[in-house]
């Protein structure tokens, strides 16, 4: 009996643990390859530059709304098929629009919430009636929450999901003052005592060329010190875990003129006091113009990107203890 007992423990061990996938293999499912072929869509002509309240915009809407059904990916609660619909006042004129957002649920604590964003409008077509593409702003982004998405739903497949719950936002309006996560902020899906962090997308594809060190394989962090210490170390942890990118804080500093800690969604989220890390490469000499195309993003660099963030949500959801707060 005792023979046959440990026959059927080996066996057992050899089963299950073949089903066992690490966090490195789901990652390897975000690829440069992917990441373009969705951004050759989405920053296309068709999407008419994606402008608030537009036909373009409500196409974008349709992409992510497509993506999400056919990945098996949930709608958020209290969505409308993904949609948070909002009317937004923008310079006197009612706008009909609406965020998108999936989700999944912790295994442990689904309770407890991040929330990855990025935005999904841009700013349209110009006076001369050229379309503003925005692959980088924020297609890049968007993109990149999409595979990782698709990383979490692998592993959950696996039965190795989130701890925590995922909230993937992606924000209307952003172009037109950050209304989109405003409106979420003030009228959360799920309750922001339970947000644990918020990550931010937003211009991952290119370099910025005024960069003194010319090497791609960097990521601008901004705000991760700001309310939480503890999220600041295990970004960086997390970084020289996997990744090894250079962590560039250029844009972190208080007294930087930019001002960018200001002018993208995680600014919403963190004046709610939940703690926040925004990830940008930098502006170029296309941010807002129509130059700003799908064939300038350096793919290779922007898999090495959203990889990082995938990572980083990872170590996030799956930590025994919510990170803590700077004390005030």
């Amino acid at each position: 009996m005792k023979q046959y007992t440990l026959l059927f423990l080996f066996c057992s061990y050899l089963f299950y643990g073949q089903q066992h996938t690490s966090v490195e293999e789901f990652a390897t499912s975000i690829t440069a390859q992917e990441l373009k072929e969705h951004l050759y869509v989405y920053a296309s002509d068709y999407f008419q530059g994606r402008e608030t309240g537009t036909l373009g915009q409500k196409r974008a809407i349709d992409y992510l709304q497509n993506f999400y059904t056919t990945s098996g990916i949930q709608a958020a609660k209290g969505t409308e098929n993904y949609l948070q619909p909002m009317e937004l006042n923008i310079r006197d004129q009612i706008i009909q629009t609406e965020n998108v957002v999936a989700f999944i649920e912790g295994s442990e604590f689904p309770n407890e919430y991040l929330v990855l964003s990025s935005h999904l409008d841009h700013i349209g077509i110009n006076s001369k009636g050229e379309i503003n593409n925005g692959a980088d702003d924020d297609g890049s982004g968007t993109v990149a929450l999409l595979e990782i998405a698709e990383a979490f739903k692998l592993a959950k497949d696996q039965n190795q999901g989130p701890k925590r719950s995922i909230i993937f936002l992606h924000v209307t309006g952003e172009e037109k003052g950050l209304l989109g996560s405003k409106y979420y902020s003030e009228n959360p899906l799920y309750p922001l005592a339970g947000t644990m962090v918020n990550l931010n997308v937003d211009m991952i594809g290119r370099v910025n060329p005024k960069r003194e060190n010319d090497d791609p394989n960097y990521i601008y962090l901004i705000g991760a010190d700001k309310l939480s210490q503890e999220l600041h170390d295990i970004s960086e942890a997390t970084n020289e875990k996997y990744t090894q990118l250079a962590l560039d804080y250029t844009y972190n500093d208080e007294k930087d003129p930019n001002r960018f800690y200001y002018r993208s969604d995680h600014y919403n989220f963190a004046k709610k006091n939940i703690p926040v890390i925004f990830y940008f490469s930098g502006t170029h000499e296309d941010y807002h113009r129509p130059g700003d195309t799908p064939d300038k993003i350096l793919y290779p660099t922007l898999e090495k990107r959203t990889r990082l963030i995938f990572y980083t949500a990872w170590e996030l959801a799956n930590r025994p203890n919510k990170i803590k707060l700077n004390p005030n």
